[in-house]
């Protein structure tokens, strides 16, 4: 073959290429052009109350007709001051008034979610899509209320939003073509991917960024081999409409090794290599109680980064506050198993997984009150003497102490304040921090 001809042939081939990434349904740009530099937080969302006009009952708070001292999954109770609606609960305060919760069914509840985020420089959210939301017409449609909400929310306050599918339900027999459907919807009614290069959808290697969580966990009950994943990371990456996307994957911690929480089987190395960030699920896997956990946590990361740069892929270290499900385990599982230590157990983590070499971070979670992970406002005063449920506090911390690290770990990720391991002993900080840049 001539040189002139393979000259041409490239040049057509290239073309096809960028007639391919046009025809997508996807802006070209958005006000978020990459993960790097940011510290974005899970957002799970699904909490409902009795009366919040969703008729879900008490989803995620109790049981779905009850949430009293008997029915209860919550290890951490909100601070509820600043939310415009909120619903009387089973629980009662020392008057015998009800105590209060919220419902991210109503929008004021992601626009108080997301301002906080922007009041505290906290980049934004990656929501949660689980593989129950996906699987019917009308399930897909009622889990877009509150992604529609965070989406308003998301572009009022300007911080960066992207779509976490999550495996967690999908049973055996069952694939994620339901996800492939979902998307589609998500593209084409609530325009999620293309509102603009100022839109705020969160892109990564100047794509749309859209994670697949739940692969290679052995207590899964579906087998990776058999769910098509490939063909949903193919149709996310190359389909003509709906592709053009970066890929980023939720992993078990020992990944590397394919060991200890992660299925013995390469097969997860396949799928991770055609992906473009690894995100390895590290909550539990490391507690506050041990010695030695920050060193230990510290090499995984830059071990887990290195493995994953020699494959081309970026990576994202997890970094969690504390862990208790007491409530949620029915009391089986012991309370307050990783504790917080008024700060400094998530403090440890974000800043040594910066010294590490981090250039993007994940935060489990904004708002999961149900395993103790929560960094958004709790309360100090929780419902108390009201067995068999008991809650955590925040050790006396204001209550905004979290989400004003979480900001302040942006801020030392990106190299615009020096690194401070004892800033998490401040908590004179009564006023948000205000910062511009996030958004850039």
């Amino acid at each position: 073959m001539s040189s002139k001809l393979t000259f041409w042939l490239l040049t057509l081939a290239m073309s096809g290429v960028v007639v391919a990434n046009a025809a997508t349904k996807h802006s070209p740009s958005s006000r978020f052009m990459s993960y790097e530099g940011r510290v974005m937080c899970g957002y799970q969302g699904w909490f409902r109350a009795e009366g919040d006009g969703s008729g879900g009952g008490w989803q995620h708070f109790g049981g779905k007709n009850e949430f009293s001292p008997d029915h209860c999954v919550i290890d951490l109770w909100p601070d509820v001051a600043e939310y415009p609606k909120t619903y009387p609960t089973g629980f009662k305060l020392k008057d015998g008034s009800p105590v209060r919760v919220f419902s991210p069914w109503d929008a004021s509840t992601l626009e108080t979610h997301f301002r906080w985020m922007r009041e505290y420089g906290i980049d934004g959210a990656f929501m949660q899509r689980f593989f129950g939301v996906t699987r019917t017409e009308a399930s897909r449609a009622e889990g877009r209320v509150v992604l529609s909400h965070a989406l308003k929310a998301s572009q009022k306050e300007g911080r960066a939003i992207a779509v976490m599918y999550d495996l967690s339900g999908l049973n055996p027999g069952e694939n994620c073509d339901s996800i492939i459907q979902d998307w589609k919807e998500l593209v084409d009614g609530l325009k999620l991917t293309s509102q603009g290069t100022n839109q705020t959808y969160l892109y990564h290697r100047g794509k749309p960024l859209v994670v697949i969580w739940g692969l290679g966990f052995p207590d899964r009950p579906y087998d990776i081999r058999k769910i098509g994943i490939e063909k949903l990371i193919n149709f996310l990456k190359y389909d003509r409409e709906y592709g053009g996307c970066s890929v980023m994957l939720g992993v078990p911690n020992y990944f590397r090794d394919l060991r200890a929480d992660t299925t013995p089987d390469a097969y997860l190395h396949t799928i991770m290599a055609k992906a473009d960030v690894i995100m390895p699920w590290m909550v539990g896997r490391f507690s506050a109680s041990l010695y030695g956990e920050m060193n230990r946590y510290g090499a995984q990361v830059a071990a887990d980064q290195a493995w994953c740069a020699a494959r081309k892929l970026d990576y994202a270290p997890c970094v969690y506050p504390g862990f208790s499900w007491y409530n949620l385990s029915k009391h089986r599982d012991p309370f307050d198993a990783i504790p917080r230590l008024k700060g400094s157990f998530y403090w440890g983590l974000m800043t040594t997984a910066i010294q590490s070499g981090a250039k993007m971070i994940y935060v489990a979670m904004f708002d999961e009150i149900n395993e103790g992970t929560a960094i958004f406002k709790c309360t100090n005063e929780p419902p108390t003497d009201q067995p068999p449920a008991k809650f955590l506090t925040y050790e006396g911390l204001p209550s905004d102490h979290y989400l004003w690290l979480t900001g302040m770990a942006g801020k030392m990720l990106r190299r615009e304040i020096p690194l401070d391991k004892e800033l998490y002993l401040n908590v004179n900080h009564s006023s948000p921090t205000s910062t511009k840049t996030a958004s850039k």
